[in-house]
């Protein structure tokens, strides 16, 4: 399967909220016709509507043999919302999910065993075209399904193959509840430097930019974090002491992290039985 058959079979967007917009955009703006994609929501966004003006099908009659459907309607909406796609199941197109939770038994369950069906999770950055999205397919989806998904989830980021479905969780834990993380240390840098003297307006300022800044460096840098950890740490300087408490190996950032991620790794697993 190719973009080719994707311009002349059609895309079929099931859900079409916060992702399912970046997603949508990202892939207008790489030259995908609005007039090959077909949109279900039952509550269309303002920018959904003006697509629809450009030539996109908004909740219309869906054409007979899609290339791909994409699920990304909210999790706790899948089971009433398949039925409107289900008749696609027959072995001709693909499905492609971005629901977090959902497992490639749950779609074979509702589905059928005929579907190639990939199930991958991106992560918020992905409105901002930086996301990192995580897929694997069942064993209906051949090299060139999961080709034609990365080309298409590369619209809002970078991808990853997983080599079982079992790491979903882990990944789920890591960098689909990562951004998270990242935002709650903004918010903790932030609160430091207010104890420190600093207003706080300015405080959240420095923090954004130097969380935003590191992040852009350690993914442009040809050296690993820990290195460029190491490049801006004087010895004994104010660095040095700041890093003294936080690599500590019962109270730093290394436990408190595996135990966070851990917790998120299970609770995934729950969810997902």
């Amino acid at each position: 399967m190719t973009m080719d058959d994707l311009r002349a079979r059609g895309l079929v967007l099931l859900g079409c909220g916060k992702m399912g917009s970046a997603m949508l955009e990202g892939w207008l703006k790489g030259g995908l016709p609005a007039g090959s994609v077909w949109a279900l929501d039952p509550h269309p966004s303002d920018w959904l509507t003006a697509r629809a003006a450009e030539g996109l099908h908004l909740n219309t009659a869906l054409p007979q043999s899609p290339a791909i459907v994409l699920l990304a309607v909210k999790p706790q909406m899948m089971d009433d919302a398949l039925p409107q796609v289900a008749r696609f199941a027959d072995g001709r197109t693909l499905f492609l999910s971005v629901a977090a939770g959902k497992t490639l038994g749950y779609f074979a369950t509702h589905l059928g065993d005929a579907a190639p069906v990939i199930r991958s999770i991106p992560n918020t950055p992905a409105a901002v075209g930086r996301g990192i999205t995580a897929l694997i397919g069942n064993a209906k989806v051949d090299e060139g399904a999961l080709s034609l998904a990365e080309g298409l989830l590369s619209a809002v980021g970078q991808t990853v193959r997983l080599e079982t479905e079992d790491q979903m969780d882990a990944v789920t834990a890591l960098s689909g509840s990562g951004p998270a993380y990242v935002f709650h240390l903004i918010e903790a840098l932030a609160a430091a430097g207010v104890a420190q003297g600093l207003p706080p307006e300015m405080a959240m300022k420095l923090a954004k930019a130097t969380v935003g800044g590191a992040g852009q460096l350690a993914e442009d840098a040809a050296e690993d974090p820990a290195q460029l950890r190491v490049n801006v740490t004087s010895p004994g300087g104010t660095t040095a002491a700041a890093l003294q408490v936080l690599m500590d190996d019962e109270t730093g950032f290394p436990p408190l992290l595996k135990r966070a991620v851990a917790a998120a790794t299970a609770r995934s697993k729950e969810l997902g039985a």
